[in-house]
C-alpha cells in the first residue's frame, strides 16, 4: 500500500510561499540585509505561532468531541434491559437517575482551592501592584530628613549635630562630620568610626536599615539618633529603657591606641544576627 506524501509537501510549499509573498509585501523597495534577514526570521516565526496555534485548537476540538461521546455512551448504557424492550417505566428510572447524577455536585462547596487561572493572575497583579506601592514608600522614607546627634570623641565627647537623609550610609555620614570640623578634615573618611551605644557601626549599613530592624544595642537603641532620657516611671526592672546616647565619631588610630581601656574596651562590631540582651532602667 503506497502513502501519498504529496499533500505533505504540498502543504509545506503552500506555507513557504505564503512566507516568500509576505516578505516580498514587507520588504518592497531598498533594504538592508540585516533588515531583510530579521523580517524573513519574524515571518518564520509568526508562522510557527500560527501553525502551533491551529494544532492546539484541533487538539482541543478532537478532546472535546471525545468527551461528549463518552457522556453519550454512559447515557445510552444506563438503559436497563427492560428499557430496551420497551419497558414504559423504564424511562422514568433513566431520568431520575440522571438528576441523581446531576445533583452529585454541590453547589455550596468551597472551590477556592481548585486551581483557577484566572483567580491566579488576579491574585498576581495584585501582589505586584502592592510590592510597586511598598517599594515607592521605602523610597520616600529614605528621602526623608535626619539630624544625628553625635560626639567627637577623643577621651572627651565634643557633641555636634548633622542633617542627613534616612538612606544615607554610615561612611556618607562620616563624610559628612569630616567637612563640618575642621580637625578632621585631613582624616580619612575610612579612618573614622561610627560607635553607638557601645557598637561600631560599619560604613555600608544606612540610617533606614537601623531604623527598620529596629536594631538594639548594649545600651540603648540604635534606631534613635537623638538624645534622649527615659523620663516613664517604670518599677518593672524587665522593662527595657528608652534611653538614646549620642553616638561618637572617632578617629581609627584612636580606637586602635585606647581599645583596651574603658569605654572603648567595651566596643565591638555591630552584628545584625546577634542579642545584645536587654537594656535595663539603672541600678535594677
Amino acid at each position: 500500500m503506497s502513502v501519498n506524501t504529496s499533500s505533505g509537501r504540498e502543504r509545506f510549499i503552500g506555507k513557504q510561499d505564503k512566507t516568500e509573498d509576505s516578505l516580498e509585501v514587507k520588504t518592497v523597495g531598498l533594504v538592508r540585509l540585516d533588515e531583510f534577514q530579521r523580517t524573513r526570521e519574524t515571518l518564520l516565526e509568526e508562522q510557527v505561532r500560527a501553525s502551533e496555534q491551529a494544532q492546539r485548537e484541533r487538539e482541543k476540538n478532537r478532546e472535546a468531541s471525545q468527551k461528549r461521546n463518552r457522556k453519550a455512551h454512559k447515557r445510552l448504557s444506563f438503559a436497563s434491559d427492560e428499557e430496551q424492550e420497551g419497558d414504559p417505566g423504564s424511562s422514568t428510572k433513566l431520568t431520575h437517575a440522571s438528576k441523581i447524577r446531576k445533583s452529585v455536585k454541590d453547589p455550596k462547596a468551597d472551590t477556592r482551592f481548585l486551581p483557577d487561572r484566572e483567580r491566579e493572575a488576579e491574585q498576581n497583579r495584585l501582589r505586584q501592584e502592592l510590592s510597586e506601592e511598598w517599594q515607592q514608600q521605602q523610597e520616600a522614607i529614605k528621602k526623608e530628613k535626619l539630624t544625628v546627634v553625635y560626639s567627637l570623641w577623643d577621651g572627651v565627647g565634643h557633641r555636634q549635630t548633622v542633617q542627613c537623609l534616612k538612606g544615607d550610609s554610615i561612611g556618607k555620614f562620616l563624610e559628612r562630620c569630616r567637612a563640618q570640623k575642621p580637625q578632621l578634615r585631613s582624616v580619612r573618611g575610612e579612618d573614622l568610626l561610627y560607635v553607638k551605644e557601645d557598637l561600631i557601626i560599619p560604613h555600608n549599613y544606612t540610617f533606614y536599615d537601623l531604623i527598620t530592624s529596629n536594631s538594639r544595642g548594649k545600651s540603648g537603641p540604635l534606631f534613635h539618633f537623638d538624645v534622649h532620657d527615659d523620663v516613664r516611671l517604670l518599677q518593672n526592672a524587665a522593662v527595657e529603657k528608652d534611653e538614646s546616647h549620642a553616638g561618637k565619631v572617632v578617629e581609627r588610630s584612636w580606637y586602635n591606641r585606647n581599645k583596651h581601656i574603658f569605654p572603648a574596651s567595651r566596643w565591638e562590631v555591630f552584628d545584625p544576627i546577634k542579642n545584645y540582651g536587654a537594656y535595663r532602667i539603672a541600678g535594677s
